[in-house]
């Protein structure tokens, strides 16, 4: 076997053996924490490159954004409406204390306010990094930053979640259960194809295409047109571990290394918004008709997929979780940038009068 199918072989071990593990212990999101997190040290602790082409992460992400669609119904949609306002105001708090802990941080540490501030923003990696070269931030530290961010809510979010709401009897399994309504497999499952095929040709036209495009076209499949039958799964499982493995690959130790003890400052900053997203999350479920762990998952600043896992995982609504977090993700991604670059311009003009 030539070196890039031993290396492909030893990645898919390495997953596995993650994903087994995090089973055995009883751990949230096993199939892909696991896999991250395993993939993640064997790269740092053997210095040796795994490979696990984009291809088959993007082919997990439109697995799972196939199987949060099924969990769409018209009575859900109906049900998330009242919710959006409340929604949008608690992500907008969110926001606010990220801005006003990262912009603290940037007069005790070496790293500028505008820097500091979208390594911390609770919204897509890329499009913050993005965002920020516009503004001449260091956009390397905004990238390292984003990740520690990451690791911080991955490792923290599911695991407060699942052992503050989870009864301690067969907590994990797979996570995944059959969805209500699901029709045997049959010719319905051909409708599955206009998702897939969407999601690959629009992925990049919007942030985390790969997800939401075939979310939002399952969804409108399962509401308007038929109810469609549930993926099986060991093909959610090994979209996990496909996602998790690419996750994994993305984070590097030399990366962490460049960021050096500013980490530890942003780690920090991380765990302070997930506090916050806790307290707003109360006030969500306070004020609303919203279950508190459904309530804290759709506020929580962490990744759509891990927190509707989460969610499926412990008794939350799902469906509630995927179309909050969307929405979270529309207003960081559409608002966030433009407002930050008027507000530092803005600053700066008028330091120099």
């Amino acid at each position: 076997m030539n070196t890039r199918t031993v290396r492909f072989l030893e990645t898919i071990l390495i997953g596995l053996a993650g994903g087994t593990l995090f089973v055995l212990l009883d751990f949230p999101l096993p199939w892909v924490l696991g896999p991250l997190a395993f993939v993640m040290l064997w790269q740092g602790i053997t210095k040796r490159k795994i490979l696990w082409p984009d291809p088959l992460k993007e082919a997990g992400f439109l697995t799972l954004g196939l199987y949060f669609g099924m969990y769409f119904t018209a009575a859900t949609m109906a049900v998330v409406v009242p919710y959006l306002l409340p929604y949008v105001v608690s992500t907008l708090l969110l926001i606010i204390s990220s801005i006003i802990l990262a912009s603290a941080a940037s007069r005790f540490i070496a790293v500028d306010r505008i820097t500091s501030v979208f390594g911390s923003i609770p919204g897509g990696l890329s499009e913050m990094a993005i965002a920020s070269e516009a503004l001449k931030a260091n956009t390397s530290l905004v990238v390292i930053f984003q990740t520690v961010r990451l690791i911080a809510v991955l490792f923290t979010v599911p695991f407060v979640i699942i052992y503050t709401f989870s009864d301690g009897m067969g907590r994990q399994g797979t996570g995944m259960p059959v969805h209500e309504g699901a029709v045997p497999w049959g010719a319905e499952a051909l409708w599955l194809v206009l998702p897939v095929i969407g999601g690959l040709l629009l992925k990049d036209r919007i942030p985390a295409g790969i997800v939401i495009i075939p979310l939002v076209m399952t969804a409108a499949l399962n509401i308007a047109v038929t109810p469609l039958p549930s993926l099986p799964v060991l093909l959610i499982i090994a979209a996990q571990i496909a996602v998790g493995t690419g996750l994994g690959k993305r984070i590097s130790f030399e990366d962490l290394k460049l960021g050096g003890k500013y980490c530890f400052v942003y780690f920090g900053i991380a765990i302070a918004l997930i506090a916050v997203s806790f307290v707003l999350g109360a006030g969500l479920a306070w004020i609303t008709t919203l279950n508190l762990a459904t309530a804290l998952l759709s506020v929580a600043p962490g990744g759509l997929i891990e927190m509707v896992l989460t969610a499926s995982a412990v008794g939350g609504d799902p469906a509630v979780v995927s179309a909050l977090q969307l929405t979270r993700l529309m207003v960081i991604i559409i608002l966030v940038p433009p407002f930050l670059k008027w507000y530092f311009r803005r600053n700066l003009e008028f330091s120099r009068e």
